[in-house]
């Protein structure tokens, strides 16, 4: 190895056996998934890289924070714990539990939105499209060029286009957009990182407009050690200082717990604006839980406060964004086509390039995602025309430019010899490459389709 990676900052007190199995039970066990890495078992996966979204390994620290839960209906001491700790390290006033981040897009969807309203972002995500959707609202991408472009080396490919945005206001009115959602960092683009200094521009801009700024805070850390590694004046910096300074360029959040907070569940709503937190505090109720759990148990919501705090610490992202790096090397040296430059959740296979004799209708990411499972029993997801799912109007497929198979790293949960084996198994598809085929949809269901559609092999 010509890269050294850092050793893990921990060690294992508890392990959990992995499956083992043949290439024959996992041709099985793929047909009978309908050929989505979504309807697999997680008992028939050798290494489970589908999800990093409450995959994590929990501290002992959040173990024993666990035992400590007050699940009182009301006024629990642990929401207490996480109020103060949102207060402490995002700097929002007001947080509303919920009990994971589709929840909290569903309150603010249902808040901010009305018929006909805009919603312009820095690339869609699935979940987020579909509730604004759902509430009549319209996503309008405003993200640079260069992230639709999977070799691009921009250090900040997540970045909102200020022109693109600007455009839209002048078209549209500044009272028809519902708020500017801001994800940090952007999932489908290959866990690509916003810059401070882009942050700082969009609050402006906004600022001058009267329009909200809310961001997708699922991996904000992440985010904050791109903008300490890349972005001139943060190398001194720590962690929870530059992720206080671009939450204050926002005027609420949306977070998935199951992320960057390190649980295995949870998630909250955060803003500043008194008003919106009361109606939030009414909706909740509605939905997911009284005001002060939603939907959560006490110990949930401590092991949450616990880890906002770890996951701040340097040693530990800087460990998780190294081993991103280690695989992404792997598949490189082996020519394995790859997103350029790699995030800090996953490494994403350019799938468009590495099955280039498949069309985007015989739906190369799933193909190659499933083909991946049957290789090794690496279970990973796709991020490409399924994903993208329909266009409400025409019917059509969203053809994203992007079609990739994404690798997701659970955070503390795989060593560096995992990912070897991941990367061999993706290296040895890749020469022969040639010899597989696609797949045709057989079965789809009307919204978010990647997670219940089923397939069958061409030909």
């Amino acid at each position: 190895m010509t890269q050294s990676y850092v050793a893990e900052p921990y060690k294992i007190k508890v392990v959990e056996p992995i499956a083992v199995t043949t290439r024959q039970q996992r041709e099985q066990y793929l047909k009978e998934a309908g050929y989505n890495t979504f309807l697999l078992r997680s008992e028939h996966c050798t290494i489970d890289l589908l999800t990093d979204s409450g995959t994590t390994a929990m501290s002992d620290n959040q173990w024993a924070g666990m035992m400590l839960g007050d699940e009182a209906y009301a006024g629990s001491r642990n929401f207490t714990h996480l109020q103060q700790t949102v207060r402490q390290y995002y700097g929002f006033r007001h947080v509303v539990p919920t009990h994971q981040g589709r929840g909290a897009e569903n309150l603010l969807s249902q808040l901010c939105i009305e018929p006909g309203d805009f919603v312009p972002g820095n690339m869609y995500f699935t979940t987020t499209r579909a509730h604004q959707e759902l509430n009549g609202g319209t996503f309008v991408d405003i993200i640079i060029d260069e992230a639709h472009d999977s070799q691009a080396e921009h250090p900040f490919k997540g970045n909102v286009e200020l022109a693109k945005l600007e455009r839209l206001i002048a078209e549209v009115g500044a009272e028809r957009i519902a708020y500017v959602c801001v994800a940090v960092t952007v999932n489908l683009a290959g866990g690509q990182p916003v810059s401070m200094a882009n942050l700082r521009a969009v609050k402006e801009l906004c600022g001058r407009h009267g329009i909200a700024v809310m961001f997708d805070a699922t991996r904000c850390v992440e985010n904050a050690y791109f903008i300490k590694e890349r972005e001139v004046g943060f190398a001194d910096k720590s962690i929870a200082d530059i992720l206080r300074e671009m939450m204050s360029y926002a005027d609420g959040c949306t977070m998935s717990g199951k992320k960057d907070c390190l649980v295995n569940i949870g998630g909250f709503l955060c803003m500043n604006d008194d008003e919106l937190y009361q109606r939030a505090s009414e909706l909740v109720v509605l939905y997911e839980g009284m005001p002060s759990y939603g939907g959560l148990a006490g110990r949930d919501m401590e092991a949450m406060a616990r880890g906002i705090v770890e996951s701040v610490d340097y040693n530990y992202i800087h460990h998780r964004v190294s081993q991103c790096r280690f695989l992404a090397d792997r598949l490189t040296e082996a020519g394995v086509p790859i997103v350029k430059p790699v995030g800090g959740h996953a490494v994403f296979l350019d799938a468009r390039t590495f099955l280039e004799h498949l069309s985007q209708d015989e739906y190369p990411a799933q193909t190659l995602a499933a083909q991946l499972y049957l290789e090794a029993g690496v279970r990973s997801m796709e991020r490409g025309i399924v994903s993208a799912g329909r266009n409400k109007e025409t019917g059509d497929h969203h053809r994203p430019k992007l079609e990739l198979v994404r690798l997701t790293i659970p955070r503390r949960v795989y060593t560096y010899a995992h990912l070897e084996a991941v990367a061999q198994a993706c290296s040895a598809l890749y020469r022969r490459r040639q010899e597989i085929r696609g797949l045709k949809m057989v079965y789809e269901p009307k919204l978010l389709r990647f997670f219940t559609a089923r397939f069958e092999p061409l030909g």
